[in-house]
C-alpha cells in the first residue's frame, strides 16, 4: 500500500506541475518577449535586453485609444446586464417549473448563439432602424449574450435563499423595495461582484461579435488583431504584463483585505 501511495502522490505532482506549466509558460514566455529588443514578439533568438516596448507602449496613442473604448464599452455593459440579468433571474426563480425550463432555455440561448450571428443581426436589425456601427451598438451586441452570464449566476445564488426571510420582514411592515434593499441585494451581493467581473472580462475579450459592429470605433481585441495583419510589436506584450500585474495586485489586495476582516471578525 505505501508504494501504491507514494505511486500515486508522485502522479499526482507529476500531474500538477503540467497543468502549471501548460497554464502559465505561454504567460511567461509572453513577459520575456516584452523585454527582447526583436521587433517580433518572440524569445529566441534574444537579440538583447530593453524596456523601449513599455516606452512604445506609454506613446502608442492608438492602443490606448482602443483600450479606453474597452473599458467604456465594458462599464456600459455592465451597466446594462447587471440589472438585466439580476431581474431575469429573480423572474426564473419565481416561476413554475415547466415555465421555467422553457424560460430558462429561451434565456440561456444567446449563449448558444455564435458571436459572429449575433454580430450581424444586430447590425441587421439597427441599421433598419437608422442606428450605423459604433460603441452603443458595440454594447447592444455584447449585453445581449452577457446578460445571460449574469443571469445564470445570480440564479444559482438565489438557489441557496431561504425564502422564509422575505416572508418574515413582509409579516414585521417591510415594503418589498425595503426587503429586496435589505435581505435579498445583501444576500445577492457576493454574486453581484463576480458577475460584473466577468462582464468586463467577456466584454473586453470579445472579438467575434464586436468585429461587425464595431463601425470607426476600434476596441482592444480589433486593435490586436490589425497588428497582427499589419506588424504586431512586443508593445502589446507590454500592455499583457501591465495589465497582468494590475491584476495581480487588485488579487493581493483583495486578499489581504478578507484576510483582515476575518481576523477582526475571529476577534
Amino acid at each position: 500500500m505505501r508504494g501504491a501511495d507514494r505511486i500515486a502522490r508522485a502522479l499526482f505532482g507529476l500531474y500538477m506541475a503540467a497543468f502549471f506549466v501548460y497554464l502559465f509558460a505561454p504567460l511567461a514566455i509572453m513577459g520575456a518577449a516584452t523585454f527582447n529588443t526583436s521587433r517580433f514578439p518572440t524569445v529566441t533568438p534574444w537579440q538583447g535586453t530593453t524596456l523601449q516596448w513599455f516606452v512604445e507602449l506609454w506613446n502608442g496613442r492608438a492602443m490606448w485609444d482602443s483600450v479606453w473604448t474597452s473599458l467604456g464599452v465594458a462599464l456600459c455593459v455592465v451597466l446594462f446586464s447587471l440589472p438585466a440579468g439580476t431581474a431575469a433571474a429573480l423572474v426564473l426563480t419565481s416561476l413554475h417549473a415547466r415555465a421555467r425550463s422553457f424560460l430558462y432555455a429561451l434565456m440561456v440561448s444567446p449563449l448558444l448563439t455564435p458571436g459572429v450571428v449575433i454580430g450581424i443581426s444586430t447590425l441587421v436589425l439597427w441599421r433598419q432602424l437608422g442606428v450605423g456601427g459604433g460603441a452603443f451598438l458595440i454594447v447592444v451586441a455584447q449585453a445581449s449574450f452577457i446578460t445571460c452570464y449574469v443571469m445564470l449566476m445570480v440564479a444559482a445564488r438565489l438557489q441557496r435563499f431561504d425564502r422564509t426571510q422575505e416572508e418574515a420582514a413582509l409579516g414585521l411592515g417591510a415594503s418589498k423595495v425595503m426587503v429586496f434593499r435589505r435581505v435579498l441585494l445583501p444576500f445577492l451581493k457576493p454574486a453581484l461582484i463576480a458577475a460584473g467581473l466577468l462582464a468586463v472580462l467577456q466584454s473586453i475579450e470579445n472579438y467575434n461579435t464586436t468585429l461587425f459592429v464595431r463601425g470607426h470605433d476600434t476596441p482592444l481585441t480589433v486593435f490586436i488583431a490589425t497588428k497582427v495583419r499589419t506588424g504586431l510589436t512586443p508593445a502589446v506584450n507590454a500592455l499583457a504584463l501591465v495589465m497582468i500585474a494590475i491584476t495581480l495586485m487588485g488579487a493581493i489586495a483583495y486578499e489581504v483585505v478578507r484576510r483582515r476582516q476575518a481576523t477582526a471578525r475571529a476577534r
